[in-house]
């Protein structure tokens, strides 16, 4: 999506991990080993994604870049855009401000994730969807396409969030409803999570410059029976 002596944006897809973790260990495909296959150099991821997220995910191509990088996104210089499918009508707009457990980064982790951490999500609905899909006592399934923004960076966040206001992301294993799920991944003939990573706005570490990578959500999106815009 984007390159320059310091800076490579991948637009990952979804179902791919961004490096090795303890808590995928069977996996064998990793977006840092395969974008430096691609350009022959070694990079840093400076952010990450979820596996099955798609979108804008962002490395550094050299150690300086990525310390750079790095204090840009620990700085709250970065603006993050989503897009997700969820489950029922959110309301038009609103803040989560929820505080969140500190989740371990793999099976090694130290007590520390018992930690609780400031967590704070914008939402706004762009849209709402009635499918000829049963559910539970209902003879239709209400969905609605929602944009995310993350005001803190915690793991998982978007997806607990979204589960704490009670419309969890459509394919989420973790925090969604596994019979919803399948339902809805059967009907669409697609199972994933459907989370984008539409947009990041940063100023470029090194040169200050505003930086803004898009990647427009990808074609599996238009299974969706969006109303038009």
């Amino acid at each position: 999506m984007y390159q320059d002596d310091d800076l490579v944006a991948i637009d990952k897809p979804a179902g791919l991990l961004v490096h090795r973790t303890g808590l995928d260990a069977g996996e064998t495909r990793f977006a840092v080993q395969l974008l430096h296959a691609q350009i022959g150099r070694p990079v840093w991821p400076v952010h990450r994604l979820d596996k099955g997220t798609s979108g804008v995910l962002l490395f550094a191509l050299t150690a300086g870049a990525a310390s750079a990088a790095s204090s840009v996104f620990e700085s709250n210089q970065v603006t993050k855009t989503y897009r997700a499918m969820v489950r029922g009508w959110p309301p038009p707009a609103g803040l989560i401000d929820h505080p969140l457990r500190r989740l371990p980064d793999d099976a090694r982790a130290s007590a520390r994730a018992l930690d609780v951490q400031p967590a704070r999500t914008r939402f706004r609905t762009l849209a709402q969807l009635t499918l000829p899909l049963p559910y539970g006592d209902h003879a239709e399934t209400r969905c609605a396409l929602i944009e995310l923004t993350p005001l803190t960076g915690r793991r998982h966040q978007l997806r607990r969030h979204c589960k704490h206001i009670a419309h969890p992301i459509v394919g989420d294993a973790t925090h969604g409803k596994g019979p919803l799920n399948r339902a809805l991944a059967a009907w669409l003939g697609l199972q994933r999570l459907w989370l984008h990573a539409l947009s990041l706005e940063l100023p470029h570490p090194l040169t200050g410059a505003p930086l803004r990578i898009t990647a427009p959500p990808g074609d599996e999106w238009q299974r969706w029976p969006l109303p038009p815009h």
